[in-house]
């Protein structure tokens, strides 16, 4: 199994979000302005695949993307018959 490094992740997210934008035909300057994400710290994601977490949301969700976001990590299924009961005591208020 071929394991992708951090960084090289980071960069392919980058350029997959930098096609992405440039197929809605929206420019970094119209992004940088609907997002609030500075236009260089944008021309520096798109680059390098470096950006805060925060400025990668605002720039997800100016392209209506946020589902993209809210489903990275939704829902972990229970590894066992405890972590039901457990989840349903929390949920009931039960701890």
């Amino acid at each position: 199994m071929f394991l992708e490094t951090p960084a090289a992740m980071a960069l392919g997210v980058a350029h997959r979000f930098r096609d992405f934008r440039r197929s809605r035909k929206i420019t970094l300057r119209e992004l940088s302005a609907q997002s609030g994400v500075p236009y260089s710290t944008l021309r520096r994601f798109e680059s390098t695949g470096e950006i805060s977490f925060l400025a990668f949301v605002k720039l997800t969700s100016a392209l209506e993307q946020d589902s993209q976001i809210t489903s990275l990590f939704a829902h972990v299924p229970p590894s066992s018959i405890e972590d039901v009961i457990r989840e349903n005591r929390l949920r009931a208020g039960k701890n």
